[in-house]
């Protein structure tokens, strides 16, 4: 289970796709936990089992386990959080912003790794869950940080492509059915 195989899975139609897999994994001037952090957050996000059985074991052996427990806590913790707060900015009634959260969300605070990386993870886990509020957050500590647009924009592109493998992924596989 690999890059490579989850690329084999992908049909002719979606060619593009796979170009892009292996451009946005396969081929990132990203540093190795930045990068597997990412893969492994946004297959999780996904929601794919085919996607995250594909890419867990690489992700895992280019990770320590420290990076691996954070980037899994990263997809955790914005799949609750990318609810919350979409709903907060969606409402009408803005004075849902005004209200205390109440909700534990202890490991931003203390990740584990690097707190840029895990802001990375998070902030790609809030673009497949398609929270703005999460977004501009994330985006901001990142640029504070001194990470540049083009190093930001990497995440989206990686969990833009795994998301497009799964929802393609899962087509075929309920075609298959």
């Amino acid at each position: 289970m690999s890059l490579d195989s989850l690329k084999s899975r992908i049909p002719d139609y979606a060619k593009d796709l796979k170009l892009n897999l292996g451009s946005v994994i396969g081929n990132s001037d990203l540093p190795a936990q930045q990068l597997w952090g990412t893969v492994l957050a946004t297959a999780i996000a996904s929601r794919s089992p085919i996607v995250l059985r594909e890419l867990e074991p690489e992700a895992k052996a280019n990770l320590s386990p420290e990076a691996y427990t954070a980037a899994k806590a990263a997809a955790a913790v914005m799949a609750m959080n990318n609810v919350f707060y979409r709903t907060r900015h969606l409402l009408s009634d803005h004075e849902y912003g005004n209200l205390r959260a109440g909700l534990r969300m202890n490991v931003i605070g203390n990740p584990g790794v690097d707190k840029v990386d895990f802001e990375y993870w998070s902030f790609a886990v809030s673009a497949i869950n398609g929270c703005g509020m999460c977004l501009d957050s994330h985006e901001q500590v990142l640029r504070k940080a001194g990470v540049e647009r083009d190093v930001i924009q990497e995440a989206f592109k990686i969990a833009a492509v795994v998301q497009a493998v799964a929802a393609t992924l899962d087509a075929e596989a309920a075609l298959a059915e």
